[in-house]
């Protein structure tokens, strides 16, 4: 996601004209929207995507139970 946000920023500056990016070429203000789409196929294609948005569900999991298990005074589970 930064990669994504510094090619919308040097798009900006060169698009606006601000800077030394104004005197670059325009594809190396376009590469790095090249390489997003290289990170994006790479983390579906690897299976990335899937394992850290499960990772993040587990993790939410985890927290409410430990959530309940203190609201009934027990002690909670420790992460990982």
């Amino acid at each position: 996601m930064y990669l994504l946000g510094l090619s919308v920023l040097l798009l900006a500056l060169k698009y606006l004209e601000i800077g030394p990016v104004a005197q670059w070429s325009w594809w190396w203000v376009l590469s790095p929207f090249a390489l997003t789409a290289l990170w994006w196929v790479w983390a579906d294609a690897t299976g990335y995507t899937k394992r850290k948005a499960m990772e993040k569900m587990e993790q939410r999991k985890q927290d409410r139970i430990n959530k309940h298990k203190e609201a009934l005074g027990m002690r909670p589970r420790k992460p990982h």
